[in-house]
């Protein structure tokens, strides 16, 4: 077994609406939002902001430098937070208010991204229905792209993605959603019923997850929790939230929290030599041009390049690369807007006991 195992996470991606009329296989633009009835808007705002995008786009033209990035990085594992369907169901769920679908046939946009495993207990997978979510997972599947957290029962929605990384052992994916982050309570998966892994409340939560977690893993393997949680735009963690994350290094032997829900990043915490990261911010989306909560700074993300012992789990290393969203692309982040990135890091880390400082590449490296 080799020292070191490379683990790339981001901010939830979402390939839906906006982004899916972009490329070459659009859906039908219609959706059912109180103020929007054509997902062909978004394109609109965004070339409003910040100029034209010729359509239809390369599969890959979304990620822009990512792929470079990722290309350079070569880490072992790709893991992302998959907020949206992929069907072509027309089954809505009424009275939600958004809709994230993608057309099965712009898979090649995922595949172009080589992701490894999605997490899917989110507040998205279930917009186009129960025949959405059975074909998000077929079509997955096909793909050979490893899912948790959502599926055609309460057993299979809570069981992990296990990924084999060759000579460095498994890495188990589990995936909760809550309902914080406004996965509605009738998403739940049942015995017999489909659905995402609901998250229970947080203070029974940790030992709910310690005991799912003690039936799948082994000797060696490291264990990833993925967390679709809270409000989309505060910066604040509570304490019932710091609580559970801690339990879950200290109790369920997990390794990874990845969180995620709010549409910028929030503050990054090592708890016993473990990484806690509890909003990962948005990777990709179709908000360019959408006024508001500009303080935020949505528009910013980051990838982050997790290394760590496949021997016990811990903590040796975290790179974040600074990324911006323009022209409904990755792009990365230079200048003040990567100085701003690194300033809200140091500032929302500090009561948590971490920091970031730029590298001579201008990414930036955690600091506990």
């Amino acid at each position: 077994m080799t020292d070191s195992i490379s683990i790339f996470l981001c901010g939830d991606v979402m390939t839906g609406r906006g982004i899916d009329q972009l490329l070459p296989h659009p859906s039908p633009p219609h959706v059912f939002e109180p103020y929007v009835r054509d997902a062909r808007i978004y394109i609109e705002l965004a070339q409003r902001a910040n100029g034209p995008v010729e359509k239809p786009v390369p599969y890959s033209y979304i990620w822009g430098d990512a792929l470079d990035v990722l290309r350079k990085k070569a880490p072992d594992l790709r893991i992302v937070n998959l907020e949206t369907c992929i069907s072509t169901s027309e089954e809505y769920w009424i009275g939600k208010g958004i809709n994230y679908r993608m057309h099965p046939q712009n898979l090649p946009c995922l595949t172009a991204l080589r992701i490894d495993a999605c997490a899917l207990a989110n507040n998205h997978v279930l917009d186009w229905g129960y025949r959405g979510l059975e074909e998000t997972l077929e079509v997955l599947e096909k793909a050979a792209i490893r899912t948790a957290g959502a599926g055609r029962s309460e057993a299979e929605a809570a069981a992990p993605a296990v990924l084999d990384v060759q000579q460095k052992g498994r890495v188990l994916l589990f995936s909760y959603g809550s309902p914080t982050s406004g996965v509605p309570y009738q998403w739940g998966a049942g015995r017999k019923k489909p659905g995402v892994n609901l998250l229970p409340e947080l203070s029974v939560a940790v030992q709910h997850i310690a005991a799912q977690v003690a039936r799948e893993k082994r000797e060696g393997d490291t264990v990833i929790v993925s967390v679709h949680w809270g409000a989309n735009w505060d910066f604040g963690i509570t304490e019932s939230e710091r609580r559970f994350a801690q339990g879950l290094v200290e109790e369920a032997g997990v390794d990874v929290v990845y969180g995620h829900s709010s549409h910028h990043v929030k503050g990054i915490e090592v708890h016993r030599g473990k990484l806690i990261l509890y909003g990962c911010g948005d990777f990709l989306n179709d908000y360019e041009g959408i006024r508001g909560y500009e303080e935020f700074r949505g528009d910013l993300g980051l990838m982050y390049f997790v290394t760590l012992s496949p021997r016990d789990g811990m903590l040796q290393r975290v790179e974040l690369v600074p990324t911006r969203l323009k022209r409904l692309r990755v792009n990365l982040a230079e200048g003040e807007d990567a100085q701003w990135l690194a300033a809200t890091l140091n500032r929302e880390g500090k009561w948590l006991g971490t920091s970031v400082d730029m590298s001579a590449e201008r990414s930036l490296l955690l600091r506990w």
